[in-house]
């Protein structure tokens, strides 16, 4: 069933419609002014805003397929109330603000709630109105306990023999005078530090232990044990759990103190505590102590390489060697034949005759970690030269930026066989905070060349546990893994229905890279708020492999859940790509990386098929700003227009900025500052249809249809919507209805 073509009013007298709306959602209703200011009048002149997107299709000015969206929450559209009328009315096409994202569907444990998403598509298919999806990868508001669960140190795999129990929890009766548990209708006498029950009917229980913890991901076997005698031999019921979630074992009892145990596995809570339920045993228990144990691999030394790639694999990158030669710049070492045991190698050339012996120097570099004062570490790599020569080695915090003069103990000795160095120690306090080793491969100033080979680079930190990290390609199996079945689970649940999707959200980061353009998001260049509550897959899957991973499992289960291959459109979005104060660099590198994703000499070649720019615009009241924003979106335009992809304004909104500077929230706001924005609205959807070819038009979605709350957490108080807080078209939905080709009925007005 379509919605028809109904006009949402200007006042609040639409909130008296809602009952009918919700069980006539189609009826025509309107509304009567409700602000008292005569210069506000013309806006009930205007149509529902999709009605213009009719007309100009009808005429051949626009797309045939152009998308109006609006950004809610499904929520709120699935009470099919206010937000449901306002969408159905104005709008072609929703993207639900947090509901299609990934911590909004998958819970600690993995598994998915997809019932709201699922409810949304019902609706809108109802409703006649299209999902843009939002959005399938992205490092923000992802549930980042279960991905780091996925990829955690896991326990070292050894010999049940050579396992040591490990104690979660003691209670020792005799120090207590009391019973020191939470009382559930029965209370034991503690009596000569004892515990002591005495049988008071069929049904009683009470606590021996409270919140211990619970490995549930390592899925252990745990040993409850207590020292415990009885009037009579028997059982009684030891349960542990928590609450809604226990399990039940049988403890034997006898009249002689006695270690008497059972076991739990399965258990599926992260805190835990054992209740003692002796059921229709009708004799005395006396309890000395009770504990709960585990068994797991015993603490030992663990090696943990910091270094990537230090077999030197040709196809990967070599960022952590860096060779530095006389009189040339810093490069990557490159892998070249001729390794011990067919290993690969990096060459190092020291020209003859060199004025000091750092003139050429080969680092072993850790850019993401940091190494501390006495921290432990152990070096290992092959290595040979043309002339047995020793070296200095020295501590570095960036390749060059030198910090103490001995690092390496011993330092090694050249020789013209290949033989393997080993050292292990601690990092002198004067390398505190180094990141580099740094070999001197100049010493004695030869008056012939040299060339120095190394291969098989690595550098551990030595830590004592029983847990070892996964390596990075099984780190990159996992969460290709857990990417792919997060994207099915998601195809499944919008069966077909949703065609375009951000595919990849906001991976453009802000910093430039050796290449000139920006870096993809990472852990390593975010700021430490966001890292914090973020969780970046390309820092696992890789650059490249991030977005094709993402491309491919999306248009796989797209097709495998009902939906036509043809139809399925899969966008980059990013924002600030209108951005004056960069010279348009994170757009350029934007397209950039869409070649590199793209490249159609990969394996597995991927296409994009859209862009979108969110433009979270701000209007200026300084004219100049104003100017140089306006001519920046319209570069933007042209830029986005030479790519030949579908181009979508994918969230776009509106803040205000006075001449002083000043931030304006909505309540603040002159008339002529609305109309400012009205002027600002008109200008960038006119500027999207004169500069974005018509195949390109992908569609236009406003983010936020009212003003922003003052307690929001996005853009708080500014004035961002076509509507106000009730309701109220403000001069704003005028100038985004003109963009789309409405009348100037203020001009009228006056």
């Amino acid at each position: 069933m379509k919605l028809k073509n109904i006009n949402f009013g200007l006042g609040l007298v639409a909130l008296l419609a809602l009952s009918s709306c919700a069980d006539d959602k189609f009826s025509e209703y309107r509304t009567d002014m409700t602000k008292n200011l005569k210069e506000y009048q013309y806006l009930n002149n205007y149509e529902p805003l999709k009605k213009y997107v009719e007309d100009m299709k009808a005429s051949g000015k626009c797309n045939p397929d152009f998308k109006l969206g609006i950004a809610l929450a499904a929520p709120d559209f699935n009470k099919q109330e206010l937000v449901y009328c306002l969408a159905g009315s104005n709008f072609e096409e929703m993207t639900a603000g947090n509901a299609m994202k990934y911590a909004s569907c998958v819970k600690d444990d993995g598994t998915f709630d997809f019932n709201t998403v699922k409810d949304f598509v019902t609706n809108a298919q109802d409703a006649g109105l299209t999902i843009y999806g939002h959005t399938l990868a992205w490092h923000s508001q992802q549930n980042k306990k279960y991905l780091s669960k996925l990829i955690a140190d896991k326990e070292i795999q050894v010999d049940p023999s050579q396992k040591v129990e490990k104690e979660d929890a003691y209670t020792d009766f005799s120090t207590m005078n009391s019973f020191p548990f939470y009382v559930m209708g029965y209370t034991p006498e503690i009596k000569d530090g004892i515990l002591i029950s005495k049988y008071p009917g069929d049904w009683y229980q009470y606590f021996v232990v409270d919140n211990y913890p619970v490995d549930v991901d390592a899925k252990r076997e745990y040993k409850v044990t207590a020292m415990i005698k009885a009037s009579e031999d028997g059982q009684i019921d030891v349960q542990t759990g928590n609450w809604g979630a226990t399990t039940s074992q049988k403890m034997s009892v006898s009249t002689q103190w006695k270690e008497q145990s059972v076991t739990f596995s399965g258990l599926t809570t992260e805190k835990a505590f054992v209740v003692f339920q002796p059921g229709t045993f009708a004799g005395d228990i006396s309890c000395k102590w009770v504990k709960v144990t585990h068994s797991e691999a015993p603490v030992m030394e663990i090696f943990t390489d910091q270094v990537s790639n230090g077999n030197l694999d040709s196809s990967k990158p070599t960022s952590c060697f860096v060779v530095r030669e006389a009189g040339k710049k810093d490069v990557a070492g490159t892998p070249v034949a001729g390794g011990p045991e067919g290993k690969n190698c990096i060459v190092v050339h020291a020209n003859a005759n060199a004025s000091t012996e750092w003139d050429t120097q080969f680092f072993i570099y850790t850019p993401n970690k940091a190494w501390s004062k006495d921290e432990q570490y152990k070096v290992t790599f092959w290595y040979k030269a043309t002339k047995q020569i020793g070296a200095d080695t020295q501590c570095h915090n960036t390749p060059g930026g030198y910090m103490h003069h001995q690092c390496l103990n011993p330092n090694p000795t050249f020789t013209t066989e290949w033989k393997k160095y080993e050292s292990t120690g601690k990092i002198p306090e004067q390398g505190d905070g180094m990141h580099a080793i740094a070999f001197n491969l100049n010493k004695g100033t030869e008056s012939t060349a040299i060339d120095y080979y190394f291969a098989d680079i690595h550098w551990y930190t030595v830590e004592k546990g029983n847990k070892i990290p996964l390596t990075d390609e099984e780190k990159k199996d996992t969460l290709t893994w857990a990417m792919g079945k997060w994207i099915d689970g998601m195809m499944a649940a919008t069966d077909g229905y949703v065609t375009s999707w951000d595919v990849v959200n906001e991976a453009i980061s802000g910093k430039k890279g050796a290449d000139g353009f920006n870096e993809l998001q990472h852990a390593t260049n975010a700021l430490p708020s966001d890292v914090a509550n973020s969780f970046y897959w390309q820092d696992y899957l890789g650059d490249i492999d991030y977005v094709r991973t993402a491309v491919r499992d999306a248009r796989k289960s797209f097709a495998e859940h009902n939906g036509d291959p043809s139809k399925l459109k899969l966008f980059i979005n990013d924002y600030n790509l209108e951005g004056y104060w960069d010279q348009h660099a994170k757009l350029k590198s934007l397209i950039h990386w869409i070649g590199l994703w793209e490249d159609p000499n990969a394996e597995e070649p991927v296409v994009i098929d859209g862009i979108g720019t969110q433009m979270h615009v701000t209007c200026y009241g300084d004219a100049t700003k104003q100017a140089k924003l306006q001519s920046d979106i319209e570069e933007m335009f042209k830029s986005l227009a030479k790519t030949g992809k579908l181009i979508k304004i994918s969230e776009l909104d509106m803040a205000y900025e006075d001449e002083a500077g000043t931030s304006v929230t909505f309540d603040k706001m002159t008339e002529e500052q609305h109309k400012q924005m009205r002027s600002f609205y008109t200008f960038i959807i006119q500027k999207y249809f004169e500069l974005i070819p018509q195949a390109q038009q992908y569609g236009i979605t406003q983010w936020c249809a009212t003003d922003s709350p003052k307690d929001s957490g996005w853009r708080a108080g500014c004035p961002t919507g076509l509507w106000d807080s009730n309701y109220l078209r403000k001069h704003t939905y005028a100038g985004f209805a003109v963009g789309l080709g409405a009348p100037e009925y203020w001009k009228e007005a006056k």
